[in-house]
């Protein structure tokens, strides 16, 4: 008996030892006592950088406050934000950086199509959830990836609400400009989607490559055909481009946006040629504090020093207060599959958005079908 006693007086100190560092390596990556980390790639230099500015500030602007509340759970929320250029290979780079070097919880606030698409097989495969990616595409949506979670509707979604609003004004001669990539595909896809269920032809199609602002070609195929409004699925550098050049050429039909276009940039970027150019929105209107949401995002946005409300930091903003309900549904024991299951969670009837439904569930992340429509006023403004 003494024995035994001596053996486990020798031997329990040495479990003990063991055991404590063995429990915090089994840390979930991208979490501590005092922290979670995100990852966001996007364009946030090149031709498409205010898309990837406005919905990091929009979002930031919310983080931050949540941050000065102490966090979620104890937890500040950080994000390291990365430069794609909007390229897929510098997206495809910063994401096994951010994953194998960086040890992100989570991934957020990815800007567009191909950039997002050329992430998902990594973030799949080391089962990172990807959250509110900027892009309508279906390949997000379709088939169900537990990773993935939309906030925003689809291009589905925007492109049939375009198209049955020029169908039911009486509008028929449609023509796309659409950029040659998987954006501008999937937009296009939608287009055709919606005139064949209005058994309405298209009037034509003409492409633009991406970050770039030649448009000569698209305007030589789509000028001729003297369509009574053209459907733009590009960003706004092309798609302002396309905008004044057309209207140098004599057109003087109507242009349609979808709402990746940036709609501030594209406005700023169109100056005087921007009055009566219509954009769908996925969002509701910045300018509209009587909505909850917009009122927060008014004032947290002042508060850290941003005063022009714009559709894409709301974007951010919004995207921003979902995450943070699905970490505090999560717990304090903060797992990936955790923070799965808990925005699997949220749906319309146990969250209150503000005035932005958010409907998840366990076979279905697309959590929004809103799309509403704004116009560029002459004086570079917008109206709904």
């Amino acid at each position: 008996m003494q024995l035994h006693r001596r053996l486990l007086s020798f031997v329990l100190p040495l479990i003990v030892g063991i055991s404590a560092p063995l429990s915090s390596s089994f840390a979930e990556s991208g979490v501590t006592d005092q922290k979670i980390v995100l990852g966001q790639s996007a364009a946030f230099t090149g031709p498409a950088a205010q898309l990837g500015i406005q919905m990091n500030a929009g979002a930031k602007a919310y983080f931050d406050a949540v941050n000065e509340q102490g966090g979620v759970h104890g937890r500040r929320i950080e994000i390291i934000k990365a430069d794609d250029k909007y390229e897929a290979d510098l997206a495809t780079a910063n994401t096994k950086r951010f994953i194998e070097k960086d040890d992100v919880f989570a991934l957020f606030g990815y800007v567009g199509t191909a950039t997002s698409n050329a992430a998902m097989p990594i973030f799949t495969k080391a089962e990172v959830p990807f959250f509110a990616p900027v892009t309508g595409a279906q390949s997000m949506r379709e088939p169900l990836n537990r990773q993935v979670f939309n906030i925003r509707a689809s291009y589905f979604d925007e492109t049939e609400h375009l198209v049955q609003k020029l169908v039911n004004t009486g509008i028929k001669n449609i023509a796309v400009f659409y950029q040659d990539d998987a954006y501008g595909r999937a937009g296009l896809e939608g287009v055709e989607r919606a005139l064949k269920k209005l058994n309405v032809p298209m009037a034509e199609a003409a492409t633009v490559e991406r970050n770039s602002s030649d448009v000569s070609k698209a305007i030589s195929k789509i000028l001729p055909k003297r369509p009574d409004a053209v459907i733009l699925i590009s960003a706004y550098t092309s798609c302002a481009a396309f905008i004044k050049e057309m209207h140098k050429a004599g057109y003087t039909g109507q242009f349609h946006n979808v709402s990746f276009v940036g709609s501030q940039a594209l406005a700023d970027s169109l100056g005087k040629d921007g009055a009566g150019v219509v954009i769908s929105q996925v969002v509701p209107f910045p300018w509209s504090p009587a909505i909850p949401v917009v009122g927060e995002y008014t004032k947290l946005m002042a508060k850290a020093g941003i005063k022009n409300p714009n559709f894409s930091s709301l974007e951010g903003f919004i995207a921003a207060k979902v995450f943070v309900e699905g970490l505090q549904r999560a717990g304090k024991d903060l797992t990936r599959a955790k923070l799965v299951k808990a925005l699997e969670s949220i749906n319309m009837k146990n969250y209150n958005g503000g005035g932005f439904d958010v409907n998840f569930s366990g076979t279905n992340h697309s959590g929004s079908k809103f799309v509403d429509m704004t116009m560029i006023t002459k004086d570079g403004k917008f109206m709904n």
